[in-house]
Formats: structure tokens, C-alpha cells, sequence
């Protein structure tokens, strides 16, 4: 192994489980390539020539001088956005020329990086100190064969050698699951969707473990506290002693970072796509966070189902990728994606005259239940709530479940402090209704939005605060302004002191005020956190109007207030009767 890191080399990051470029364990450098992308283009051309990069060639041009041979791979002037898809296609070149001179056959993916000046480059391993040792010797060479060409064989050959002498280290850790296994991904409503659907493995019968972003529970029961939508979360919920299931929040972050917590899926189910986390770990734009969530899909077992959301353009063209049968979900009934799955021997879930109804080829629509009788749906309210109940049905029915358990799992589901905490609470006080919601992007806040509506009396008012974490892009942050200020009558902001995460505080608060300003609301007020809002906007509330808070970091402090105050919980039942009285 070489003695120092070569300069060069931003990050070796090993991969534990299937991740973004293989459906395996996988190392991932980030090289900078900055001298590759600034030098001349013929020093560049020298070097891609020496380690035999395909196309790279010169040709005799007049008075004896040499020129790009015709049709032969050309850097491109410095700087040039040319010059970096050259350099990502030679560090590739030199990655598998290394391995072939180590006697090794290795698969290689590469890409340009986060920065102008970065080239990623990724290949699986089997060994992990050999494997480290590996992309340590790639990186040396990246930076070595741009100084001296003229001996790029010799240093591949002593590459080669030291590579050799590499101990091999232990072999990858990621579990092969033995029970069922559904993987949850997308950027809002994961967490519903997983309790959800767990819920509905245990109105079947069934011991399930859960992993999220609250923790790993069995059968309700909390097992492990903390964030655990990544790798561990996952290894951790399908140990379980007793385990019949696992249900898995499957986090951006967690595939980006570690990889996903197991080799397949028996099921995998992709929510939506939206603007979230933008910015973080190379991921700047919607269609590469899709490209992240899309790797479950790529590991369910044939015979097994992708759930994916076709009202979501960037979900929907997932298919591509996906090894599993289709399964989609949509809120129309005659969206042209469902027939072709359909035709294709998949499935679909959707609303028919109000009913959650399946649809399977050559076989009339089975209404499950109406969308009223769904809590979760909030009396058919929330559409994001709906796409979640659809995307927990097709989950279920697609690891075997039968209707009936699907029906009772889907009716006795209620979003309440325990069973769904945080996720659309509802609570009468002083004949206002309360909801807690976790609207933390944009989507969600359209969600959250969309639920007032529908629970407003007439004459009523909305008052609306909302919040967000230091993380979010600027863009973001302006259109939670903006959306909250179109739909509440007051928009209020609040500040997460804790959730600054390096972003100035005032900066945070200025870029959620300008957004519901750019709204046309005029003195919006910002309190120091979510509870103090909350109290405001109690105290100014009438009778039939709605308050909404964005419940991210003082949940537990909030539904004390709310159980201090002897406001009441809003129950199925007393949801449809507020709905019926809002429609007037």
C-alpha cells in the first residue's frame, strides 16, 4: 500500500450495501481533478495516450508536427466542461487498466463529483482492506500519471505489486433477509406510509419490525432510539428475535453514506419525488435525487413488486430500472400508466366512485374500502394521505396479504400522537381545530395547506406557522414562505434554534418571511420557536377558524399544551363530521 494519501484523493468512502452505482458493496473515490481540468490539452492528451485510453491517438500533421489524430478522443481547451467528460472516462480507463495489471476483473462506474473540479469514481469489492488499498493505488496513479507520462507503465506495474501485498481484510457485512422485506423511499411520506403499512402486517397477524426516523420498534415497541432510516436501521430491524416482516424507511442519506441495509426487497415503494435536502452529499438537482431513490428498486427479487407513485413523473419513469413486477398507485382512475401495467401482468391501486379499489388484469375493480372510512385520508381530505394509504395497500397485498387484513388494517389506522405522531394530529380547542402537522418542504406544506382547506368552516380563518431546518436550499425556503403565505389567511414564521445546521439564524428567518411577503402577506410575525407561536395564534384565534403548526423540534412540548389546554382529540369520526361542516 502506498505510505501517504495522495494528494488528490478528496474521500475513500466504502459503500456496505447496495448503493447508487452497484447493486453491492461498493468503494467510492472522489478525486480532485483540478491540474487535469487546468492543464494544456496536449500535456493531457500525452497521458490518455500512454495508458492506452481507447480513441486517444495522434496523427503526423504538416511540417512534421502532430495533431488529434481524425476521430480520435480530444481533451478539449481547459476548463472546458469537454475536458472534465474526458478526464471522468480516463479515470475510469485507469481504474480497470489497473486491474487488469493486478490480474483482477473489477466493474467501474464513474461521474464527475459535487465540485467543477471533482471526478467520482466507484467499483464493488469483496475484501475491504484490499479493496481500501486499491482505490488508494487508483488515486496515486490519477495524480502520478499526469506528472509523468512517459512512465505510466512502470507505475502501473508498481501499483500492481503493492496492491498485491494488500491484506485482504474482512468481506462485506450487508444481511440477505430471511423474512419479507418492503423497502420505503421518496421525500414526503415515508414514515406514514411505514407505520401504515406495518399497522396492516399486524392487523394480518404478523410480528413486524420497523425501521424510521424515529427509531427500530417491534410490534409498537421501541427497540432502538434515534434516526434509523439508513443501513444500521435496517440490519437492526431484520435481526429481531420473532420477526415475521420488516418494514424499512430507506433515507437519501443512508443510501448516499452507507448503502441500503440489505442485498433485496421483496417489496420496494417509492413515494413521490420533490424538493428536499438539494445541496447535500452531490445530490443539486431533482432528477439525481430520483436517480438515489431509484437504487431499492433495483434490488427487489424478481417475482417481487415495485410500488410507485404514477402520479410522480420522475417516480413513474423509475420503471425503467425496476427488476420487480408493477405496481402503481394513482389517483386516476384512467391514468394511461396503470393500463400499461395492466398489460404488462402488474397492478394498480387507485379511487373509483370514492373507493380505494385494486386493478388486476382481465378482472373488474375490487373496491377495499371508501376513502371516508380510511382515517389516515382524513375523510378523503388529504391527497398526500390518500397516495400513502394507496402505496401501503399495494405494499401489502403485494407481499401476500389478504384483502380483508388490508381493509381492517386501512380502517383502524388513526392519526393520533401514538400511532402517528407529528403526521397531520388534529385537536379541537375553544372550537378551533389544531393540526400538528410535519410539513418541512414544500410538498408537505401544499399537504398541510390542502388539509386546512378542508377542515375550515365558512367564515373561518387559517393561521399557519411554519418552520425549517438551516439545510434547506434558499429555494426552499421561499416557497415555504410563499405556499404557506397563498394558503393560510396568517402565515407565521417560527425559528429551530436547534436545526441551524451552519446557516446564519437571521438569514433563515429572512428568507421565510420574504416568501410569504412575495405572497402579498404584509408584517408577518416570527417568535423564537414552535410552541411560543403556537400560544399566539391560540390566543388570536376565533371560533371555525384552523390552526396549523409545523411540528419539527418541540412535538412532545406541543401536545402537552394541547392536553394542559383540554383540547380534544379529533377522532375518525368527529373528522368526517368537521369535513362535512366545512364543505357547509
Amino acid at each position: 500500500m502506498r505510505s501517504t494519501e495522495p494528494a488528490c484523493l478528496v474521500e475513500l468512502r466504502v459503500l456496505d450495501g447496495p448503493n447508487l452505482y452497484f447493486t453491492r458493496p461498493a468503494i467510492k473515490l472522489t478525486l480532485s481533478a483540478k491540474e487535469w481540468a487546468e492543464t494544456s490539452e496536449d500535456r493531457v492528451l500525452e497521458a490518455a495516450i500512454r495508458i492506452g485510453l481507447r480513441g486517444a491517438a495522434r496523427a503526423a500533421g504538416r511540417g512534421g508536427t502532430e495533431a488529434p489524430a481524425s476521430g480520435s478522443a480530444r481533451p478539449g481547451p481547459p476548463g472546458s466542461e469537454r475536458r472534465l467528460r474526458f478526464v471522468v472516462r480516463l479515470a475510469a480507463h485507469l481504474t480497470r487498466y489497473l486491474a487488469r495489471a493486478a490480474n483482477t476483473h473489477l466493474a467501474v462506474r464513474a461521474r464527475r463529483g459535487s465540485e467543477p473540479d471533482q471526478v467520482i469514481v466507484a467499483f464493488p469489492w469483496r475484501r475491504r482492506e484490499a479493496s481500501e488499498a486499491f482505490g488508494r493505488e487508483v488515486a496515486g496513479l490519477f495524480e502520478a500519471v499526469l506528472e509523468h507520462p512517459e512512465s505510466a507503465e512502470a507505475l502501473v506495474a508498481e501499483a500492481a505489486r503493492r496492491f498485491e501485498k494488500a491484506e485482504p481484510g474482512p468481506g462485506p457485512a450487508v444481511p440477505t433477509p430471511r423474512i419479507p422485506v418492503v423497502a420505503v423511499t421518496g421525500t414526503n411520506g415515508k414514515t406514514t406510509t411505514v407505520r401504515l403499512l406495518t399497522h396492516i402486517l399486524r392487523a394480518a397477524g404478523k410480528t413486524v419490525a420497523y425501521s424510521s426516523t424515529d427509531g427500530v420498534y417491534v410490534n409498537g415497541d421501541l427497540v432502538e432510539k434515534g434516526d434509523y432510516s439508513g443501513f444500521g436501521g435496517a440490519g437492526t430491524a431484520i435481526s429481531q428475535p420473532g420477526a415475521e416482516a420488516a418494514v424499512l424507511e430507506t433515507a437519501r442519506g443512508g443510501i448516499l453514506l452507507r448503502g441500503i441495509g440489505t442485498m433485496h426487497n421483496d417489496v420496494a415503494v417509492v413515494t413521490n419525488i420533490s424538493s428536499d435536502h438539494l445541496g447535500l452529499h452531490g445530490i443539486e438537482t431533482l432528477d439525481q435525487l430520483a436517480e438515489v431513490k431509484a437504487a431499492i428498486l433495483r434490488i427487489t427479487k424478481t417475482d417481487g413488486w415495485d410500488v410507485l407513485n404514477a402520479d410522480d413523473p420522475r417516480v413513474l419513469a423509475m420503471r425503467r430500472v425496476a427488476r420487480g413486477r408493477p405496481f402503481l398507485f394513482s389517483r386516476d382512475p384512467d391514468h394511461p400508466a396503470l393500463r400499461a401495467a395492466l398489460a404488462e401482468h402488474g397492478r394498480a391501486v387507485t379511487v373509483i366512485d370514492g373507493a380505494l379499489s385494486v386493478l388486476v388484469e382481465g378482472h373488474d375493480p375490487r373496491a377495499l374500502l371508501p376513502l371516508e372510512d380510511v382515517p389516515v385520508t382524513l375523510a378523503g381530505i388529504s391527497g398526500n394521505n390518500v397516495q400513502n394509504a394507496m402505496a401501503a395497500a399495494a405494499a401489502a397485498l403485494g407481499l401476500g396479504l389478504p384483502e380483508e387484513a388490508v381493509v381492517q388494517g386501512l380502517h383502524t389506522f388513526v392519526l393520533d400522537p401514538e400511532t402517528n405522531p407529528g403526521r397531520a394530529n388534529l385537536f379541537e380547542d375553544q372550537g378551533r381545530v389544531v393540526v400538528v402537522d410535519y410539513a418541512h418542504n414544500e410538498a408537505g406544506m401544499e399537504g398541510l395547506v390542502e388539509i386546512c382547506r378542508g377542515l375550515r368552516r365558512p367564515g373561518g380563518e387559517t393561521w399557519l406557522s411554519y418552520s425549517t431546518a438551516g439545510d434547506r436550499t434558499d429555494v426552499v425556503m421561499h416557497g415555504l414562505g410563499y405556499i404557506a403565505a397563498r394558503g393560510a389567511d396568517h402565515p407565521v414564521v417560527c425559528e429551530l434554534p436547534y436545526y441551524l445546521r451552519g446557516r446564519d439564524r437571521q438569514d433563515v428567518i429572512d428568507r421565510l418571511v420574504a416568501g410569504a411577503e412575495d405572497a402579498g402577506a404584509k408584517d408577518v410575525p416570527v417568535f423564537p420557536d414552535e410552541l411560543q407561536a403556537l400560544e399566539w395564534m391560540l390566543d388570536k384565534a376565533k371560533p371555525n377558524d384552523v390552526i396549523a403548526v409545523t411540528a419539527l423540534g418541540q412535538r412532545p412540548e406541543i401536545f402537552q399544551l394541547m392536553e394542559e389546554r383540554g383540547a380534544m382529540r379529533v377522532g375518525p369520526e368527529r373528522c368526517r363530521e368537521l369535513v362535512l361542516e366545512a364543505r357547509g
